[in-house]
């Protein structure tokens, strides 16, 4: 009589309920709503990389190391010029003088010029030659600034640097990835386990419907709606579980979307996984100890930016050992009156200028000071070279000993699973011989549904763990 009681209460309580319990179901499992707007892991990794603000924070330093590349090419730019000045004191016209000059700097160091002067006045220096001269001249080092200087070194850094910027770009793309990719297999893996409870709930609602007509035909026992009732709800109280897991896998997804106005875009509920997921996420994937190890070590960005920074050091030791070297420059420039002309030039017998400069620091305490330290400096990035490299084999070789063991691990699960599905099945046939109870069907239930989770757990964890291989050694993004 009590389990009459029971469940008749429990057919009223359903009806009341009914309504608000299709509304839920419907709302949270949209899964089962024949046609879907699917996103796969290709569609949303373009759209994190045209879009998201890293990806255009890295295209920004790519374009300032541009600029500053440009700056340091105008070093090398021509330079025209022009100098005039006029004085005059008690009505008499001291000096009237106009000059206007090109100088035109070679990457050796060497340096063009050519101008005219005009002089007119009455009290010039005895140096000056009144009127119109020209002038074609060349300046040249002879020590100190032959084989490297200021100018030549800061074009040289900025090319360097330009190249570590996008190997920067490469660093911050690979982590992003990785951490997209991440997110992902975090919202298909929600998106399967959603899948899995969903058919057990489904399962659960069909064998307490079968009960129930058993129980007033006589061939079951009252309780027994209990125990199919018992298993419904838990499998209910899953399924919202499940759901709010898979709108807060949603959520964390959508932190990664972008669009062209720099805005925040969230991802649609009735938004689900594009199929066969796990086949294509791995498709691409170097697998391969050896190949990776030597990628790693020849182009990963981290060490191919140690690598720049050696190059950057070596140019600044070349120019301070040019501070060890005594300064010799020589200038020579050709004269002749009015417009510039070669013709008939005697070099070193008239109408010519020259100079030489001669400097040397007696004890070059500076100069032998800063090569020191330039030296030292680059000693100190060379060990840094040598410890990133370690750290990143050592990296790579980790994760793929864990990917190795999550192999293993997925087939033993496989394989554990599937012996559990059969259990349920036998479990249910003996059930329906009148061997079995509903206690021990939703036992085994339980422990399939367990074994099927820990599955999706398992390859999802492989997938994450194949991307954090490929960024270890540097070549989760190539491009």
């Amino acid at each position: 009589m009590v389990f009459l009681l029971i469940i008749m209460r429990e057919r009223r309580i359903k009806r009341k309920r009914m309504k608000n319990k299709v509304l839920l179901f419907l709302g949270i499992c949209f899964v089962s709503l024949g046609q879907q707007k699917t996103l796969s892991s290709s569609e949303f990794w373009q759209i994190v990389q045209k879009y998201h603000p890293i990806v255009k924070q890295t295209a920004i330093e790519i374009k300032k190391s541009n600029a500053q590349l440009l700056i340091s090419r105008g070093a090398f730019d021509p330079v025209l010029q022009h100098y005039s000045t006029q004085k005059t004191l008690d009505g008499k016209n001291y000096i009237d003088y106009h000059s206007p000059a090109i100088s035109i700097p070679t990457w050796y160091g060497i340096e063009l010029n050519a101008g005219v002067e005009n002089i007119q006045g009455n009290r010039l220096d005895p140096s000056q030659t009144q009127g119109q001269t020209s002038y074609l001249g060349i300046q040249i080092p002879l020590a100190k600034n032959l084989v490297m200087d200021k100018r030549r070194a800061a074009l040289q850094q900025a090319k360097i640097m330009q190249k570590m910027a996008i190997q920067d770009q490469r660093t911050e793309l690979n982590n992003l990835l990785q951490n997209a990719i991440e997110s992902y297999i975090t919202w298909v893996r929600s998106y399967q386990v959603l899948q899995l409870v969903q058919a057990n709930y489904l399962n659960a609602t069909k064998r307490l419907d079968l009960v129930r007509k058993s129980v007033e035909f006589g061939d079951r026992p009252a309780v027994d709606t209990l125990e199919a009732l018992t298993q419904k709800q838990t499998f209910e109280n899953m399924l919202t579980a499940k759901a709010m897991e898979f709108a807060n896998a949603r959520m964390s997804l959508s932190a990664f979307l972008w669009n062209a106005d720099n805005s925040p875009i969230e991802l649609a509920e009735d938004v689900v996984p594009a199929a066969n997921e796990e086949i294509r996420l791995l498709a691409n994937a170097d697998l391969n100890l050896t190949s990776l190890l030597d990628k790693a070590l020849q182009n990963h960005p981290e060490i191919n930016n140690y690598r720049n920074k050696l190059a950057v050091l070596g140019i600044e030791k070349q120019l301070k050992f040019q501070s060890l070297l005594p300064k010799l420059d020589l200038s020579y420039n050709h004269l002749s009156k009015g417009g510039p002309s070669l013709y008939g030039a005697s070099f070193l017998e008239n109408n010519y200028k020259y100079g030489i400069k001669f400097e040397l620091p007696l004890r070059l305490s500076e100069g032998r000071g800063a090569y020191q330290a330039a030296k030292l400096k680059l000693e100190t990035e060379q060990l840094n070279l040598n410890q990133k490299q370690v750290q990143v084999e050592i990296k790579v070789r980790n994760y793929f000993k864990q990917f190795e063991a999550l192999q293993k691990q997925i087939r033993t699960q496989e394989s554990a699973y599937t012996n559990y599905q059969s259990l349920v099945k036998a479990e249910e046939m003996r059930f329906e011989n009148g061997e079995s109870s509903l206690f021990l069907i939703n036992s085994r239930e339980m422990k399939s549904l367990e074994a099927a989770e820990k599955l999706a757990d398992l390859k999802a964890y492989l997938q994450k763990t194949t991307f954090a291989l490929q960024a270890s050694a540097g070549v989760l993004y190539e491009n």
